[in-house]
């Protein structure tokens, strides 16, 4: 923990910077690093303050949803704990300052030398007063913190498709104790709902915004609100139509790296959305939406029709709202007949793997999502999957078998990527090499 400290400070941050060209960070650069000699009592204050740090730094991260240390939103959280982020954030520049004290006399930093290396961090603390480090990741598609209402509201899908825990924000759950700083990481964040234990709702990964249908997730979230005590702000169903996904998105990339795990799947206009968990997803999945959400008795195109046909019953007796009605619902059932033939022609083959990745598993899919950024995003990973740029996927494998196993003979990290080693075959030349060393 002491050494933990010192990594974090600001002295030796410097130092580091003054080795770097072009902000290439290398191991070489951290070896030639110098590393004070530290007194026991010294270093068990370090220790100390290393991990009031770390705690304090855990627990403002309990409120962020792709946290391995989520609890619950913020809006929740307070309620249910003595969580105040304003104080932590004061506490954590406090202990900051006192550790770049230390380490600035540990290294022996004249107080020219501590403006230099304060000032070359962004910083203008001086050892007693706030730190501000304007080091955050600036990528444009990085994840960004989001307003309590839009955290609430997040969790709330989360919990209906069972990935959250509901119980901690009413107390018949107790929080997750906190772990040792060198624990090995777990497989799940403590506000996630355990193995085992039965969800808000039961699903099996496939919910919808359908007003009336037994799995529909506006009303779902609505439920969950009112079973916290949890006032329903506005229009959830709008929130979930026109808010949500670019929310998600953005709430699950970053470094360039997308991967949502809520997908809305919808009609042509929008005015129907299946959304599926990425994590429950099998090559089954699709066939469930067409069978059981689609077609089948109690289908939307069951229903549907049904409503057409009453609507035409009454002839000439309809009202003008009854015929726009009827024409609505007409142009409904044409696009729900798209979007199930989509997926039937798609559904046979499709083979989701998750080692392969959200962008590419999802990308066969892109004619269905109807966020143009992210749809543009997976019409491009679909085309390069058909170049053949991503042929170590499981999806490729599944696709185009004969492509992908023509080059594993060539190629053998693909051959391992797809447990086909016995296809390589070693160049002449290599070949020959090891028959000269072996002799």
């Amino acid at each position: 923990m002491a050494s933990m400290a010192i990594f974090n400070s600001s002295a030796y941050s410097f130092l580091v910077s003054l080795q770097i060209a072009a902000g290439s960070y290398e191991a070489g650069v951290i070896l030639r690093t110098p590393f004070p000699n530290i007194e026991k009592s010294v270093r068990n204050t370090l220790s100390n303050l290393s991990f009031q740090a770390w705690s304090k730094k855990r627990r403002l991260d309990e409120t962020t949803e792709t946290s391995l240390a989520f609890v619950l939103p913020a809006e929740l959280l307070s309620r249910v704990s003595d969580h105040h982020p304003a104080a932590l954030e004061t506490e954590l520049t406090d202990i900051q300052s006192k550790i770049n004290a230390i380490a600035f006399d540990l290294y022996g930093f004249s107080e020219a030398d501590r403006a230099a290396a304060l000032a070359s961090s962004g910083s203008t603390n001086d050892g007693s007063g706030d730190v501000v480090d304007d080091a955050d990741d600036t990528e444009e598609d990085s994840a960004e913190a989001i307003d309590r209402t839009d955290g609430l509201l997040a969790w709330a899908v989360g919990v209906s498709f069972g990935r959250f825990d509901w119980r901690l924000a009413t107390g018949e759950r107790e929080p997750v104790p906190e772990p040792d700083p060198f624990d090995p990481l777990p497989a799940k964040s403590p506000g996630m709902l355990p193995d085992c234990d039965e969800p808000f709702h039961a699903q099996n990964g496939i919910l919808v915004d359908d007003q009336g249908h037994p799995h529909d997730l506006p009303r779902l979230i609505e439920e969950l609100l009112q079973r916290v005590e949890n006032e329903v702000p506005g229009d959830v169903r709008s929130w979930l139509r026109r808010e949500f996904f670019p929310l998600h998105l953005k709430q699950y990339s970053k470094s360039r790296r997308k991967a949502p795990i809520y997908w809305p799947l919808s009609t042509t206009s929008g005015s129907y959305t299946l959304w599926l968990y990425y994590p429950s997803l099998t090559g089954q999945t699709l066939y469930t939406v067409i069978n059981d959400f689609i077609e089948g008795p109690n289908g939307k195109l069951a229903r549907i029709r049904s409503d057409i046909a009453g609507f035409r019953e009454k002839g000439s007796a309809r009202s003008r709202d009854e015929d726009r009605a009827l024409e609505a619902l007409q142009t409904l059932e044409l696009e729900l007949i798209e979007l199930r033939d989509l997926m039937l022609q798609i559904a046979p083959t499709y083979r989701p793997n998750h080692d392969d990745g959200v962008q590419i598993t999802a990308a066969p899919l892109w004619e269905q999502f109807r966020h143009k950024p992210w749809q543009k995003v997976l019409k491009d990973t679909w085309a390069k999957l058909k170049k053949g740029d991503y042929d170590w996927a499981h999806l490729a494998m599944t696709y185009w078998p004969e492509r992908v196993c023509e080059k594993c003979k060539t190629d053998k990290s693909l051959a391992i990527a797809h447990d086909l080693e016995h296809l390589y075959v070693e160049p002449e030349s290599t070949a020959r090499s090891h028959r000269n060393i072996d002799a």
